[in-house]
């Protein structure tokens, strides 16, 4: 545990996970110094359309799902009477932001109490800075934005945590194809200036929590074998195999069973903070050798944020 609060950024590849190759070198140097492993998710709706899925999944993340099912139903009956609690509320003041140019997630989050910021945006605060808008300059202003300048870390910043949505509608005008194309590009250059501003044994590197997520989107047309957490005991149908192999701890919920969890095509999860978090044996990545070497092995998508909310001293500890 660190010292000093840090500060959190989270970058999130909405859908990119299977586009990962190994020429996204930053990716796995990232894998091979954090600490890995998989956010399970609950099973999609039936018919649901890619936006409710994109706002939803969201939702899981920043442990707002009954803020979105509250949400339905607020637009269902027209009335704003459902009040929902800000990030701000639940975690000791948190100041949380998204960077996403998806509407339907802006709309959702900023319910949430996120301060929204349009990709556009950063790059307009580059221009301010009498900054050409690289992606070197737009990482800076985003470290700014969490009170990191000049490789330190100031006591105040406007924000605590930051969100990168990047995915569906994001760097590529919202051609899916194009996105799945450019998105992992732009998230393996988004890694690589980010750890560059952040050497080991600078004040950044032991202040900056760093998250990043990689999901595989819609799962429709996917066989539901492919990409399983589940281990060949857990798919024994012997009666004594629950006294050996007992449920998960990614399947309950307190003392409460999970009834809804989706064992395979979880989003995948480093994170890394010098001297903060733990270093496994993963070296790639990918869903295998999360599997074979991740040391994080699998919690609730909706137990990431209480995780990082400790690191950053607005939460008490989540689990062991």
């Amino acid at each position: 545990m660190a010292d000093k609060p840090s500060r959190g950024l989270v970058l999130y590849g909405d859908g990119l996970a299977p586009a990962i190759g190994p020429s996204h070198s930053h990716l796995h140097s990232l894998a091979s110094k954090a600490c890995c492993g998989f956010l399970s998710l609950p099973h999609s709706p039936p018919s649901e359309t890619e936006e409710e899925r994109i706002v939803r999944e969201f939702s899981l993340l920043v442990d707002a799902r009954e803020a979105y099912a509250d949400t339905g139903k607020e637009n269902a009956a027209g009335s704003a009477d459902i009040v929902i609690p800000t990030i701000s509320e639940r975690f000791m003041g948190l100041k949380a932001a998204t960077v996403t140019s998806n509407s339907k997630l802006s709309s959702f989050v900023e319910k949430l109490g996120f301060t929204v910021l349009p990709y556009d945006q950063l790059k307009e605060a580059c221009h301010d800075l009498d900054q050409e808008p690289t992606l070197d300059a737009v990482c800076s202003n985003l470290l700014n934005l969490l009170g990191i300048q000049g490789g330190k870390v100031s006591a105040t910043s406007p924000f605590d945590l930051i969100f990168i949505h990047i995915g569906a509608g994001e760097c590529a005008g919202g051609i899916e194809e194009e996105v799945r194309a450019s998105g992992p590009e732009y998230v393996n250059s988004l890694v690589g200036h980010i750890m560059h501003l952040a050497q080991p044994g600078s004040e950044i590197s032991s202040r900056l929590h760093l998250s990043l997520v990689m999901s595989y989107g819609d799962i429709s047309a996917r066989d539901s074998l492919q990409y399983s957490v589940l281990s060949s005991k857990d798919g024994w149908n012997s009666d004594l195999s629950r006294l050996y192999h007992p449920r998960q701890s990614y399947t309950m919920r307190g003392e409460i069973p999970r009834e809804d969890v989706r064992h395979h095509f979880p989003m995948l999860v480093a994170q890394w903070q010098e001297a903060v978090t733990r270093r496994d044996m993963a070296e790639i990545f990918s869903f295998e050798d999360f599997k074979e070497r991740g040391g994080n092995l699998v919690i609730p998508a909706d137990r990431m944020l209480h995780e990082i909310a400790f690191k950053l001293w607005k939460a008490p500890k989540y689990g062991a």
